[in-house]
């Protein structure tokens, strides 16, 4: 029941509200009276009530004989939409919006899905230009017959504004001064046509007033008003999604424009040839839009001067030149989305504030940049592809300092190299300060350079290495002069059953003790003593290592005098050598006298090692004991040698 009675509320209001217009004989003082009661009956809160008008004939006295075919969208005291306008309900909307004469509180007016022939458009608008309507929009207008000239009535207009949106005109042979002049003479503050192929706009005829025009994704190309004089109180001025290809002739096209403020050019195909005759903007020109073009570094050779805010987004600017005209008012600049691999300097934007780089190619922004832009209140760096290294540990700590100068901070700063720390946001790298300072690393390497070389120096000192260096070299050279001189002797034959390494001070126990008990006893040893064994001519260190290498083992009679000769020590070493390098068990350690561990220098560490590893024979005090101890050593050294001269036992003293 509600809803019924609300539908016949508003059936009772539209048919008072259209009665009204239509009579033209009722009294002023009735039009007043309905009129307030009609707008009393609309919500206050201005929320729009959707109502289709059917068709209806009337025969009542209010109506003569009108069928309504449109839709009402939208009814308020102020604002009026009707949609569906066509040839044969055009004649009846003429007459009804003729009745909205200036004083009427009718002044927004939007027509949709218009579709009828050239005169009926045009007498359209000449009826709303003389009615209360200040504000007119028109969407989706269908064009069906000859466009002809029209001697069009601008005098005494309410109209502010004209939007016209989707033009299609059907008629492909016409004179194109026709159209446009229609358009160019109006005497409106405000023009936008849009979406409709527009390929041309003529220049007003005279000074025009428009300050405001809109030509939003048209076909307009750069022959768009040149030398054109009338638009001399024109501010904003809209090209968005046309053709226009130079730069400098779109400066050239403003230079007339003595009051123009905004300037639409994104999303054309503009580029600058530096080339080119020199750029010439309109003076006035504060903001300027040519974003989604194809410009490239160049473009700063072709900019206003006083320009205070500047959008270059999705380009091809690599650089911004260092040679470019300083533009002192700039206090807005977006590049993002271009190819730049640093940030900009400063040193042509003093004014800067504000600053968008983002989703460019810069892998490590300079630390300093708010140093050289210390006008900077805003910096959009994010979406980059940050390399996280030590350069960049410097920009993560400006963040710091800045106190939030960084927009979209920390979501928009994340690694992309190297690989490992991919997505990593900038905040959560961390290096050490040794990794990322040069001069204290260099410091830092010296240093431990400088510790590594005195302790190798220390060990090398105490360890004696220089002397162990000298004797690998000799057993070396000494080795390779003897396969040098001897190619066919592959092997050494053993001729000895054992060499002797004792001290001078010892050679009294040697001669009477040692050799008369090994040789002339049973088994017929074979000693090799340096006394008569040693080949005169040759080296001592050659002859030490000849008789160590041709007996099959090595006694060392240890002693207290034993560790201060040098040539024991060297005799030991070879031995030891022999040890390794023929992996056998040719040492045989005797102990004439006991030796304290502090008297060993710490060079004889091969000594101590042995003395601590391997098993020696100690000789025996007590007369009762040597017998074991000679049958031990003969014991050690027995080996069956070839028979040859000089191994015969009988030829031995």
């Amino acid at each position: 029941i509600t809803e019924n009675m609300r539908s016949l509320r508003n059936f009772f209001i539209y048919r008072c509200l259209f009665a009204l217009t239509f009579w033209n004989r009722v009294s002023l003082s009735v039009e007043n009276e309905l009129f307030t009661s009609v707008s009393n009956a609309f919500p206050e809160d201005g929320s729009e009530e959707r109502i289709k008008i059917l068709p209806l004939t009337h025969t009542n006295s209010c109506w003569s004989e009108a069928n309504f075919d449109w839709v009402v969208i939208q009814n308020t005291t102020e604002s009026l939409s009707l949609s569906e306008i066509t040839n044969y309900n055009v004649k009846n909307l003429i007459p009804s919006l003729s009745n909205f004469r200036q004083g009427s509180r009718l002044q927004n007016l939007t027509l949709t899905n218009v579709s009828v022939d050239w005169s009926a458009l045009m007498q359209i608008f000449q009826t709303v230009w003389h009615s209360s309507i200040e504000y007119f929009n028109i969407n989706s207008v269908t064009q069906l017959s000859d466009i002809e000239s029209c001697n069009f009535n601008y005098s005494g207009t309410s109209m502010k504004a004209l939007t016209v949106r989707k033009v299609l005109v059907t008629d492909l042979y016409f004179s194109q001064d026709d159209l446009y002049k229609i358009f160019a003479d109006m005497n409106i503050a405000a023009l936008t046509i849009a979406e409709s192929e527009l390929i041309h706009m003529l220049c007003p005829s005279s000074d025009s007033p428009f300050r405001y025009l809109n030509f939003f994704k048209n076909d307009l190309t750069d022959l768009l008003f040149q030398n054109c004089d009338k638009l001399i109180q024109l501010e904003t001025l809209v090209l968005q999604k046309n053709k226009f290809e130079s730069l400098s002739k779109v400066s050239f096209m403003t230079s007339r424009m003595k009051l123009l403020k905004y300037l639409d050019m994104s999303n054309n195909l503009l580029s600058h040839d530096a080339a080119d005759v020199q750029c010439q903007w309109a003076e006035s020109l504060t903001e300027l839009d040519l974003s989604s073009n194809e410009l490239t570094d160049s473009a700063f050779e072709c900019l206003p001067v006083n320009i205070k805010k500047l959008d270059l987004r999705n380009n091809q600017i690599t650089s911004v030149p260092k040679g470019m005209a300083e533009l002192k008012s700039l206090k807005e600049l977006n590049l993002a989305s271009n190819r730049l691999a640093d940030l900009p300097g400063c040193s042509g934007f003093t004014s800067l504030e504000f600053l968008n780089i983002e989703m460019n190619l810069i892998l490590t922004p300079p630390a300093d940049f708010f140093q050289s832009c210390p006008r900077v209140r805003e910096l959009q760096a994010g979406h980059n592809p940050f390399k996280c290294s030590c350069e960049l540990q410097a920009f993560i700590r400006l963040e710091r300092r800045s106190g939030g100068k960084l927009f979209g901070w920390p979501a928009a700063y994340v690694c992309e190299y190297p690989e490992d720390l991919r997505g990593t946001q900038l905040k959560d790298f961390h290096l050490s300060e040794l990794a990322c300072n040069t001069v204290l690393l260099l410091v830092t390497a010296l240093l431990l350079t400088l510790v590594l070389v005195a302790v190798v120096a220390f060990l090398c000192i105490y360890l004696d290495v220089p002397w162990y260096v000298r004797m690998t070299w000799q057993w070396t050279q000494t080795k390779r002069r003897a396969w040098h001189n001897h190619p066919e002797e592959q092997e050494t034959v053993l001729q000895f059953h054992a060499f002797i390494s004792y001290s001078e001070h010892d050679s009294l126990w040697v001669k009477n003790e040692l050799i008369p008990n090994l040789e002339k006893g049973e088994g017929c040893v074979q000693l090799c003593q340096h006394e008569r064994n040693f080949i005169p001519g040759k080296s001592i260190v050659e002859n030490i290592i000849n008789c160590i290498e041709k007996s099959y083992k090595s006694i060392f009679v240890l002693s207290p005098n034993f560790v201060q000769s040098e040539w024991c020590h060297y005799e030991l070493y070879f031995a030891h050598h022999k040890l390794f390098s023929e992996n056998s068990n040719s040492l045989i350690l005797i102990l004439l006298e006991p030796i304290p561990p502090y008297i060993i220098p710490a060079r004889y560490h091969k000594l101590k090692a042995l003395m601590a590893k391997r098993t020696y024979l100690e000789w025996p005090k007590e007369r009762s004991k040597r017998a074991l101890f000679w049958a031990n050593l003969r014991a050690a050294v027995s080996i069956n040698l070839p028979v040859a001269d000089g191994n015969r036992c009988d030829k031995i003293d």
